[in-house]
């Protein structure tokens, strides 16, 4: 798995060797000779970024006790590519001496000053950028916490619900077997009636026995 890194690794370098020397050039350049490269750059640093995720995935499959060392290079890797895209912004508005003084002859000096206020709104754009991002990152991340909760709440309910439903046929079960018990009940105390009444017809009838036999002697 770290030699698939190490690869990666190889690329990244090569790659961003070329976007530094071509990054160099754009200010030498105008017209269509400047877009092109431009338009080249823009691509290869492309290329960079996928670079970086296939990195990341990369170290997230390796062994956690030897991940902090990767982590650390995929870092300084991504630090390295932010400052690539912030040279690359400069230079597609910078220009060399002698192709500024061509296209603003005897404006050069002037365009210093415009030139650092392009920059000035250049950054601010870039840090409205990253606000919007952190913001649609937390948007995602809250949107997500919601959904966990709904599912859970949903989860309850469900547990909620057979419980309910245990309850009731416990209950159901109950009465049936409290209808039961007095039935029997019932019929317990129906059958020690008749067991009385029976032994005290036959206790009257020995009484009587008992006492017309005496009548008789």
């Amino acid at each position: 798995m770290s030699s698939d890194f190490e690869a990666y690794e190889q690329d990244f370098g090569t790659l961003t060797a070329e976007i530094t020397n071509k990054i160099g050039r754009i200010p030498k350049l105008a017209g269509e000779e400047k877009t092109q490269l431009v338009l080249n750059v823009d691509k290869q640093l492309e290329e960079v970024r996928e670079l970086l995720e296939q990195m990341d995935l990369e170290v997230r499959e390796i062994p956690i006790q030897s991940r902090g060392m990767y982590n650390s290079r995929l870092k300084s890797y991504k630090q390295e590519m932010e400052k690539l895209e912030k040279d690359f912004k400069r230079s597609r508005i910078a220009y060399s001496d002698e192709v500024r003084n061509e296209l603003l002859g005897d404006d050069g000096s002037s365009s210093e000053s415009q030139r650092a206020h392009l920059l000035d709104n250049t950054e601010k754009l870039e840090r409205s950028s990253r606000r919007l991002e952190a913001g649609y990152q937390i948007a995602v991340e809250t949107e997500q916490v919601g959904q966990e909760i709904l599912t859970n709440l949903h989860s309850d309910r469900e547990k909620i619900q057979r419980s309910r439903d245990r309850l009731r046929e416990t209950d159901a079960n109950l009465g049936k077997s409290s209808r039961i018990l007095t039935g029997m009940l019932r019929r317990i105390i129906q059958n020690r009636i008749l067991v009385f009444i029976l032994g005290a017809i036959i206790l009257l009838t020995i009484i009587l026995a008992i006492y017309f036999n005496l009548r008789g002697h």
